[in-house]
């Protein structure tokens, strides 16, 4: 086990790769809390929060001494990722994260977990592949968008000071997160 400096962490990656399993794993090990994007987004009976509500939560938010958020919300990008010190990018191959996708997106469903407010995971929605609504749709439109965005955002000027965990299948993000001894 190696030492694990950082208290400030993001965890990014594609709709359904993991990243709120990852980072609950990860801030409780580490012992900082977990902030989940989409609960601080999510308003009750799947209304958005307003982009002026939304940053106001992510900077109360990411004004504590360590955390661990996950998301990848562009509105409050300059907010989080300007006070963490790294990312853990989920950059799993596109039909692992489709099939965790359209698990998680059924699981949902069946137990009808109770999510952010009120809500409850629909599905027949997200067969509407038309619809902005459909998760699936969202994973079409924007995977391939974040393979090739986060190289650039991670190398531009301002986010360059960022220690970046890479991680490319499941298995590397065990054996990472397995790896990490929290800072005395």
């Amino acid at each position: 086990m190696t030492d694990f400096p950082h208290r400030r962490i993001v965890v990014v990656g594609a709709t359904g790769s993991g990243k709120t399993t990852l980072a609950g794993r990860l801030a409780a090990r580490l012992g900082v809390p977990h902030v989940e994007l989409d609960a601080l987004h999510w308003e009750p009976n799947w209304t958005h929060a307003t982009d002026e509500e939304f940053r106001a939560r992510a900077d109360a938010a990411a004004s504590a001494p360590a955390w661990v958020v996950d998301g990848n919300y562009s509105v409050c990008r300059d907010i989080v990722w300007s006070r963490a010190e790294a990312v853990v990018w989920l950059d799993y191959p596109f039909w692992t994260v489709f099939w965790r996708l359209w698990n998680r997106i059924w699981r949902r469903w069946w137990t009808r977990e109770l999510l952010w407010g009120n809500n409850r995971e629909p599905l027949w929605v997200h067969f509407k592949l038309w619809s902005d609504d459909s998760l699936i749709k969202w994973l079409f439109k924007t995977y391939w968008r974040r393979k090739r965005q986060y190289p650039a955002l991670l190398a531009s000027p301002e986010y360059s000071r960022l220690k970046v965990f890479h991680l490319k299948s499941q298995r590397e993000a065990d054996d990472w997160l397995e790896g990490i001894e929290p800072k005395a």
